[in-house]
């Protein structure tokens, strides 16, 4: 078995709303083991077999059983550490920087065009798995958010910060 960490966009916001006791009996019941979630975001650590399909059948899974649509992305542990580690910034805003995770890579002219951007404040990389993002004035105000790079970049994204992706990594060892 193979673990591995599934982080839902836009959970418990508006009206996609979920507990995560509820979200657990969900993946329990599609046969994933070792379930944990970690705060009210949508973050859940798990063991699978096999990665194949497992992106489909969550989404599914939380249509049938909550009646709205998640885009879900799928990574183990490691890849979610090599996203840290490739992180451009110093130690320092690193620890205050936010990770906004591509379910795909964006194409190359529309990462070259974004990077053109430029916003006060505002630090960010594209790489094609991740946008590297530093607001100095804190992702609440930022213009670069999740649905800025998901427009410009024709991806879907989801966005966490640098604490709780460490702590995915330390729950899923």
């Amino acid at each position: 078995m193979q673990t591995y960490i599934a982080l839902l966009r836009g959970i418990n916001v508006g009206n996609k709303q979920m507990k995560m006791a509820d979200l657990k009996l969900l993946f329990e019941e599609l046969g994933l083991a070792d379930v944990v979630t970690y705060i009210q975001s949508g973050n859940v650590v798990f063991a699978s077999e096999s990665k194949n399909g497992l992106t489909e059948k969550i989404s599914k899974g939380i249509q049938k059983s909550f009646g709205f649509e998640v885009p879900v992305l799928v990574k183990t542990a490691s890849e979610i550490e090599r996203i840290l580690a490739a992180c451009p910034f110093s130690e320092e805003k690193k620890k205050a920087s936010y990770f906004i995770l591509l379910n795909e890579p964006p194409a190359k002219n529309l990462m070259e065009k974004v990077s053109q951007e430029a916003y006060s404040g505002e630090e960010f990389n594209i790489t094609e798995n991740c946008v590297y993002l530093f607001a100095s004035k804190g992702y609440g105000v930022a213009k670069c958010n999740n649905n800025f790079f998901e427009k410009k970049l024709g991806v879907a994204a989801t966005t966490r910060n640098y604490r709780t992706l460490a702590k995915l990594i330390e729950l899923a060892k």
